[in-house]
């Protein structure tokens, strides 16, 4: 079940690993993104949905929730603040 998502803010900022140009271990950029996302959950398990919403922005290296409120009907409102990292191979 796919979990609808209310409002995304994403601020990035490129970190340079490796050893560079002419060192001999090469080049690689990744991108560290941080990530917040507003969800609303249907009744259930929390982890494959959360899982799920921070996969479409990048591979998670770390997450928390911030903030969460019971709904009528037992829909979950929930802020997750996470860093994702693209680029990575």
């Amino acid at each position: 079940m796919k979990p609808s998502l209310a409002n995304i803010r994403r601020d990035a900022s490129d970190v340079t690993a490796g050893g560079g140009h002419g060192t001999g271990v090469g080049d690689a950029t990744v991108r560290l993104q941080r990530v917040s996302l507003e969800l609303m959950l249907e009744p259930g398990p929390l982890l494959e949905p959360i899982e799920e919403a921070l996969a479409q922005h990048g591979a998670p290296l770390r997450w928390a929730v911030t903030a969460c409120t019971a709904l009528p009907g037992g829909q979950r409102w929930i802020r997750l603040e996470a860093v994702v990292l693209h680029g990575a191979s």
